[in-house]
């Protein structure tokens, strides 16, 4: 169980997972938490190759950028969504075109 190849599975579910519910919800936070998997998958990945090149430290250090974009991508989407509410008392995404204007 010490492979490169078991974490690249589930990296690759992970990110299978997240992008299906990328594509099927409609809600907005069942959406977003869809694209922090797809993230927690390449995280995933990084780490698996960093561990298993030549004990570098540089898979280690992309998974933490990965980790602070998620977090910054985490904040602005719920802001945005926290408007979205606010305006049309909904988390549609098909109604998300009303924050144009």
């Amino acid at each position: 169980m010490n492979n490169l190849t078991v974490y690249l599975l589930i990296a690759a579910a992970m990110f299978c997972l997240g992008l299906l519910a990328i594509m099927t919800r409609k809600n907005a936070i069942a959406a977003l938490m869809g694209i922090e998997l797809v993230l927690n998958s390449a995280a995933l990945s990084f780490v698996a190759f960093g561990r298993f090149s030549a004990g570098n430290l540089q898979g280690q250090v992309a998974a933490l950028f990965v980790i602070i974009v998620a977090a910054a991508e985490a904040a602005v989407a719920l802001a945005v969504f926290l408007n979205l509410y606010r305006i049309k008392a909904s988390t549609d995404l098909d109604q998300a075109d009303l924050l144009k204007s």
